[in-house]
């Protein structure tokens, strides 16, 4: 992550205290403390209503940059979607990773 200020309408990659997988939004929101210096950031889903803030740490109403690891510097739509249905549905991450073992298995060099 370079320490280039962050920006509104940019993507970031960033976590969540309590929750494994990294979340890509858009930052809509950049407050910056003038006593500190610190920046907080309000992010929130292209296709979401709301803000995140109900994603963010319970009490939490802001990301710090420790939150944040990373931009975004490109863009594949619909890949998002693979990752949600493995999380929902684990099933369906176990018959993908068997059925590529078995490609595996059976394929001649």
């Amino acid at each position: 992550m370079s320490n280039d200020p962050i920006r509104a309408g940019e993507i970031v990659v960033f976590n969540v205290d309590g929750r494994e997988i990294p979340i890509v939004h858009r930052v809509i929101k950049v407050h910056e403390r003038q006593e500190t210096g610190e920046v907080d950031v309000l992010t929130k889903g292209d296709n979401n209503f709301g803000d995140d803030r109900l994603l963010y740490a319970q009490g939490q109403l802001w990301l710090q940059r420790h939150h944040i690891m990373g931009r975004a510097v490109g863009f594949l739509p619909y890949v998002g979607w693979v990752t949600i249905i493995m999380t929902e549905k684990p099933i369906i991450k176990y018959v993908l990773i068997g059925a590529l073992g078995l490609l595996v298995i059976t394929s001649k060099d």
